[in-house]
């Protein structure tokens, strides 16, 4: 088969994995994923140069592939700063999303050769986590806006969100590292007095300095019922850190909000499906001091392993990776330097080790870059 045959029978099947759990629930068997992975691996090894080589390192070829799943050599994120990991010539990329960090000046670039696994991943999660009671919702995002950052990977979601999801109105209220709080201010009085439900998409950070602003003019906003917040990490690399538990009590105080309406999304540029918080989907009483369980779709799966990359029992803490189906058109499998525990009912993640070095096999920068 050619490439073009190869992509599109697996897009195909990918897609129609995505829609019948969007619509209908329907999960997929240990096995077949396992199937499949080892099958978009093998796919990646043909098509993505970097890669290849790097898992060459691990003793896997095209006609050496690994025994399961948990065997597929994970790439560390930095390696998207180092090389370009696709299975594809990426100047005919039908997207890219840029990480926020930088390395010497090199930002880490995601290219997709369509985004059609990305919206529809994105969308179904977001319906199943976000909107399981099909709310149509007023979104006022306090995130990268995608007139100013096309490559965000959180801007392009929340924008698909806003126009697929939202009532017509939609806000954006972060101007580089400014927060137009004027603007957010005049927004949702508006939304208050239309008796509007909103989301309120936002980076830690830019919640942190929102509710710094109301606490500093004394103002408060109680939310429409309905209404729910998608908070999205995002302290790395800034000099202010604030507890999560202290950040939602501060947000649930200034807009009367109880921590269950709260969710957190843990997702990175690196990959093209996200994981939640299940406190909407499970409906039991958020406790913003306790561990949260966070969920996924059934095609992205996370491994908790040790320093020698494998994997760990259920309720051990390690280093996370993740194995998205999703990503088909880059890697597969991405090991990351957060820490969570897996159990039955889902992932706890523990935030970033601190001090962190790449774990498992350590990156062969050289082998990435060749070409």
């Amino acid at each position: 088969m050619t490439y073009a045959a190869e992509s599109h029978a697996l897009d195909s099947e990918l897609l129609g994995i995505i829609e019948r759990w969007h619509r209908h629930g329907t999960t997929i068997e240990d096995g077949d994923f396992e199937d499949l992975a080892l099958s978009i691996f093998a796919y990646q090894l043909r098509y993505n140069g970097p890669y290849a080589r790097y898992c060459s390192t691990f003793g896997y070829s095209t006609e050496e592939l690994p025994p399961t799943w948990h065997d597929i050599p994970a790439i560390p994120t930095e390696a998207y700063k180092e090389a370009t990991l696709a299975t594809f010539d990426v100047t005919r990329a039908g997207s890219f999303f840029e990480t926020s960090g930088t390395t010497q000046g090199t930002r880490g670039r995601h290219y997709m050769d369509t985004t059609k696994l990305y919206d529809a991943a994105l969308l179904a999660g977001f319906d199943r986590f976000m909107l399981p009671d099909n709310e149509r919702l007023r979104y006022l995002n306090l995130v990268p806006n995608p007139a100013e950052r096309p490559h965000s990977s959180l801007g392009y979601m929340m924008a698909r969100v806003s126009a697929q999801r939202g009532d017509g109105k939609t806000g954006w209220y972060v101007h580089g590292d400014d927060l137009l709080f004027e603007a957010f201010v005049e927004d949702i009085f508006s939304a208050i007095q239309d008796r509007r439900p909103v989301c309120i998409a936002a980076t830690a950070f830019a919640l942190a300095h929102l509710v710094d602003a109301m606490l500093e003019r004394d103002l408060c906003f109680p939310l429409a019922s309905g209404s729910r917040i998608m908070e999205t990490g995002g302290f790395k690399g800034r000099s202010r850190i604030v507890e999560r538990a202290e950040l939602y009590a501060g947000f649930c105080e200034r807009f009367g909000a109880a921590t269950d309406v709260i969710v957190a999304e843990y997702g990175m540029t690196e990959l093209t499906s996200q994981y939640y918080d299940d406190v909407l989907v499970e409906k039991h009483p958020a406790d913003a001091d306790g561990a949260r369980v966070k969920l996924a779709p059934p095609w992205l799966r996370a491994r908790v392993v040790g320093a020698d990359g494998k994997t760990l029992p259920n309720g051990t803490v390690g280093a996370l990776v993740h194995v998205d189906l999703a990503n088909r058109s880059s890697c597969v499998a991405v090991q990351t330097e957060d820490l969570g525990v897996q159990f039955d009912q889902g992932l706890v993640l523990l935030g970033r080790e601190q001090g962190a070095s790449l774990r498992g096999c350590s990156l062969d920068a050289e082998e990435l870059l060749r070409r």
